[in-house]
């Protein structure tokens, strides 16, 4: 691969993703509405907002090639249907799923023909459901029907299509999540048959994967990384 581009991967998930890339020798950029607290080893960053169409075409038009793109960035978070604004919906909505939409789109005119690659990250929850998380179930389901219908848009150009699902994996925003919930690391583990969480490092190896020649006619699949929690539900 050549050229890169991750969404949301100032930290978490998508800085793992980047830097497995630029090790491999890719020209990795990554984007986010924050920047990287620390200078990643060759990776270059620019601000946007995937949710924003004006800044995701204004992204895209400084990328002079590329081949392959991970829609990566994402928000969590709870919505209640008895709140009293849709300000949460429509903000998980936008960033998980429209702006992997947004992205995908602008990506077209760039990604060439036989070796680009897409590839979503979206999560267990697009896989199942939890009470409390209509949005971010919604927008993950979301995801992963997007990723098997544009796989076969993109089948006559041979571009692959392909979505990661993890559920926990070792980020802030996990860690977040879990002081939100009154819940430890080692709860979330306990969840796992495996008896233990994702790393980010283990998500990034999936994304080289689908990245790499040898997956090159793998397309509109799904790939769980959860320890084997869906398989033992």
């Amino acid at each position: 691969m050549s050229a890169v581009l991750v969404t949301g991967g100032a930290r978490g998930i998508g800085r793992a993703i980047a830097l497995r890339f630029a090790a491999a020798g890719a020209a990795v950029t990554v984007c986010g509405r924050t920047a990287p607290r620390e200078k990643l080893p060759g990776v270059h960053f620019v601000a946007c907002d995937v949710a924003d169409a004006a800044q995701v075409k204004a992204l895209f038009a400084r990328l002079d090639a590329l081949e392959v793109l991970v829609n990566n960035a994402g928000v969590g978070g709870e919505n209640r249907l008895d709140a009293a604004d849709d300000e949460d919906w429509h903000r998980i909505i936008a960033t998980n799923l429209t702006g992997s939409y947004l992205c995908s789109k602008a990506a077209l005119g760039l990604l060439p023909d036989e070796s680009g690659r897409i590839i979503n990250i979206a999560s267990v929850l697009g896989l199942r459901g939890v009470p409390g998380a209509t949005a971010y179930c919604a927008a993950k389901h979301g995801v992963v029907g997007f990723t098997r219908a544009l796989a076969l848009e993109l089948a006559p150009r041979r571009i692959t299509v392909n979505a990661i699902c993890p559920s926990w994996v070792k980020t802030d925003m996990a860690e977040a999540r879990w002081q939100e919930v009154g819940m430890s690391e080692r709860d979330a583990a306990a969840q796992m048959p495996t008896g233990r969480i994702t790393t980010p490092e283990e998500v990034a190896a999936a994304a080289a994967y689908f990245a790499s020649r040898e997956a090159g006619n793998i397309t509109g699949q799904t790939l769980t990384l959860d320890g084997g929690a869906i398989v033992g539900a």
